[in-house]
């Protein structure tokens, strides 16, 4: 008898924190005839552009324009290396949209981070209530990262969570704070800052207001350094040519992460890429999926990441 083929089914989530709101994901499978229960799943998470985003407004626009020439799309579940990731992975995955993203309704909250461990926490909860997943890997890219982080350090469901990936995300929230330039102006004239992005190939305008955007540089990151779970495996992926967040960031992490045990952190660098790993993305999946595999024979250690074959060290 054949193996049957993994299939990919749309889910919706009503959200009980706010009226209408909606989460959307894709669910994915290896095998969909057999029992979820008991089995493990891999939560995969977006980032959400325009939020953190140091460019200048000369190559933001360059950027936008290419995001359109070539329909790459951003603040969304299938964004970067999120999709590729998921038809590759060993294991069953789920990722989603947060709030006010694409195909997920509710509100929009730049800085948003609360909102975003709310929606993660929601998802954990359905996914193991509905379907008796347990979550084993989460796959975040940056302020999705960041979420997940925190996510991790408080919640109960998170806490027992083995492994993580973080993508591109910020350490040192206070830096920004020097973005509030760009926005002052029209906080002062208008009351808010219109931000355009393209979600999903098309262009949408998300409306950043000042005490959203004053959650940012005020998120206490350094939770990572007093609550992370010491037993979590960690892999940090972070492009060498970022423009948004600092690769210093990722080496802040390493050192701190890199201090547990039994939890163990590997920290790789790309050096050419960007925030979203333009032209990288395949290998950042195949990273994550060597580094997934050592995980599950319990065979990592902590240091600089290596892509050559693994001999039994790292």
């Amino acid at each position: 008898m054949s193996t049957p083929a993994r299939i990919s089914t749309k889910i919706s989530i009503a959200h009980p924190l706010e009226t209408g709101a909606v989460l959307v994901g894709v669910l994915e499978q290896l095998e969909p005839d057999q029992p979820t229960k008991g089995r493990k799943i891999a939560l995969i998470l977006h980032g959400n552009y325009g939020c953190g985003h140091t460019l200048s407004l000369r190559l933001r626009r360059r950027i936008l324009i290419l995001h359109m020439l070539m329909r790459i799309t951003i603040r969304h579940k299938d964004y970067v290396f999120q999709k590729d990731l998921a038809q590759r992975l060993p294991l069953d995955s789920f990722r989603f949209d947060f709030r006010g993203n694409f195909e997920s309704s509710g509100k929009y909250v730049s800085c948003g981070f609360v909102e975003d461990m709310q929606d993660i926490e929601l998802v954990a909860e359905h996914l193991a209530t509905v379907f008796g997943y347990d979550v084993a890997l989460v796959v975040a890219h940056s302020r999705g990262a960041m979420a997940a982080f925190a996510w991790l350090c408080t919640s109960e469901r998170g806490r027992p969570v083995p492994a993580l990936v973080n993508a591109s995300a910020r350490y040192r929230m206070d830096m920004m704070s020097a973005l509030a330039a760009k926005y002052s102006a029209s906080f002062a004239e208008k009351g808010y800052y219109d931000d355009e992005v393209v979600i999903a190939r098309q262009r949408v305008t998300k409306r950043i207001w000042p005490a959203d955007f004053a959650k940012g540089p005020a998120w206490d990151a350094g939770i990572v350094r007093t609550q992370f779970p010491a037993h979590t495996d960690v892999l940090t992926v972070h492009g060498m040519k970022d423009p948004a967040v600092p690769p210093y960031d990722a080496f802040i992490y390493a050192q701190i992460l890199g201090a547990r045990a039994p939890g163990t952190h590997n920290l790789y660098f790309i050096e050419d890429a960007d925030h979203n790993f333009q032209g990288h993305r395949g290998e950042v999946v195949d990273a994550i999926l060597q580094w997934w595999e050592l995980h599950t024979q319990r065979r990592l250690k902590t240091g600089v990441w290596q892509t050559e074959p693994a001999k039994g060290k790292l």
